[in-house]
């Protein structure tokens, strides 16, 4: 079978910290976060949103911990689950220390607005008593009052010189177990705040165009600012915000990573837009694809074409093609070469039980 050419991207080398048992920079792959919109001390139903993210292939997870019931919770929440978990942290320390001795395999703080060098020191500690690491989580949108007073307005410079001020305050506590954001809503000034800091220190970075809006502007928002940066090799964690079930974030994370082959997870569908030419419903038929084959984690991909102007060239590069042909007789590949014919009406039954037959030779070997 030929393989689908692809330019390699020359990942930027990153110092490997571990969120829990998950490698984060170096040579790791590029691991895939959300977070749960659950109120944490809903303990049944956080669990529940955990494990659908966990199902839908999140790495790491992020869990808000706004109060100390919360951060509590956490301890019976990581019983019932099976990924990583980094609590979000706001303004009081005494949650990240909770949420620490609870278990949470990360926190995500902003130094600088945690208070005095003294709670900072407590908060390290306690990350260091329970073999916890870090997210340095700088945002456009919480810049200290001294930096929008220096800078006049959120931009790139403001939000690396305080990365680089919240680097220095865990770097002359010891602390080296961390990674670090930049994010904005404006994909300018997170891709710009992104490439600079990159350029000056080698820390895991966490990318994210912040509160990027709903499903598809979201989702555009996010692959432009993250796919650049991607693209240069910079990111080692990423996450897709959305105002949306967090499974999406998920899944649009993963198709990001896809589309740069930097990681591969499920089923990827080459299809075509249809046109006049098309010898079957070949959007209705991708939609029911999708869904069927939803359950699909091992890579494979396929191509759904709806007549022979590109449907053969598509098929030769993919593992499972199907080419629209005349009077019903839509011709089926595997593995880039003509295999057999199909009928209009057995065309979905049969691409499921190829790839649920392609998946489960995948997993045997």
């Amino acid at each position: 079978m030929s393989i689908r050419p692809f330019r390699d991207i020359k990942r930027r080398k990153t110092k490997k910290i571990k969120v829990g048992n998950i490698e984060v920079g170096g040579d790791a792959p590029i691991s895939v976060q959300s977070m749960t919109n659950t109120l944490t001390t809903d303990v049944d139903g956080t669990i529940k949103q955990i494990n659908e993210l966990t199902e839908a292939g999140a790495d790491i997870v992020r869990v808000s911990c706004p109060d100390k019931d919360s951060s509590l919770s956490l301890k019976k929440i990581l019983k019932y689950i099976n990924v990583p978990i980094v609590a979000d942290i706001h303004f009081h320390y005494k949650r990240a220390i909770e949420a620490a001795i609870s278990g949470a395999q990360c926190l995500r703080i902003n130094p600088g607005n945690i208070g005095s060098k003294e709670r900072v020191r407590e908060i390290l500690k306690a990350a260091k008593d329970n073999d916890c690491s870090i997210r340095i989580g700088v945002n456009s949108g919480s810049l200290g009052r001294e930096l929008l007073e220096k800078y006049k307005e959120p931009c790139p410079e403001a939000l690396v010189e305080s990365a680089i001020n919240n680097i220095k305050l865990l770097e002359d506590e010891d602390f080296f177990n961390f990674k670090i954001s930049v994010k904005s809503s404006d994909v300018f000034l997170a891709t710009k705040a992104y490439r600079s800091l990159s350029s000056i220190c080698d820390y895991p970075l966490h990318l994210g165009i912040t509160e990027a809006g709903s499903l598809t502007p979201g989702s555009i928002k996010s692959s432009i600012g993250m796919g650049i940066l991607l693209m240069e090799g910079i990111g080692d964690t990423i996450r897709v915000s959305l105002s949306e079930n967090p499974v999406e974030e998920v899944k649009i994370g993963y198709e990001i990573l896809k589309s740069l082959n930097l990681r591969h997870r499920g089923i990827n569908i080459i299809s075509c837009p249809s046109c006049a030419r098309q010898a079957f419903p070949v959007i209705d038929t991708v939609k029911i694809l999708e869904k069927k084959l939803s359950h699909i984690k091992e890579p494979i991909t396929i191509s759904i074409i709806g007549c022979v102007v590109n449907g053969p060239g598509e098929a030769a590069q993919t593992q499972l093609g199907l080419t629209g042909g005349g009077q019903s007789n839509h011709m089926m590949y595997l593995s880039g070469l003509p295999h057999h014919k199909v009928a209009s009406d057995k065309i979905i039954e049969e691409v499921v039980s190829l790839v649920e037959k392609k998946s489960k030779e995948l997993r045997s070997n």
